[in-house]
């Protein structure tokens, strides 16, 4: 399929921004944000979680809440706080959240059929 990025912005409690370029990972459950990025905005942790990897390694991170801003839509989202070295990731919580879905066909983010039931 590809490597898909989008440019996005988050934005902290007090309303500090920081403009990261997202890897969209259909894998990942929760965003990622690199730990430069997280500490710029103001976000604290609120509770360690354990992920796993995919290469079945198991790690525990602290998850935060941010804003986020893409080109497709903006909303509040809870976010894995990466430590140093870890990139900018765009997981499926957030695009649920934002009502998109990753078409991989030709590699962009597009409204998600919605189903109330």
């Amino acid at each position: 399929m590809g490597l898909v990025f989008v440019e996005g912005t988050v934005s902290g409690p007090a309303g500090r921004q920081a403009a990261l370029r997202f890897l969209v990972d259909g894998g990942a459950t929760y965003t990622l944000l690199p730990h430069d990025a997280w500490r710029s905005i103001g976000l604290a942790p609120k509770r360690p979680i354990r992920c796993t990897l995919a290469d079945g390694t198991a790690i525990e991170r602290q998850v935060s809440e941010c804003h986020i801003a893409l080109p497709q839509g903006e909303g509040h989202t809870p976010v894995i706080l990466g430590e140093p070295g870890d990139e900018a990731l765009l997981g499926t919580v957030t695009l649920e959240v934002l009502g998109l879905v990753l078409n991989p066909f030709n590699r962009t983010l597009q409204p998600m059929r919605m189903l109330l039931a």
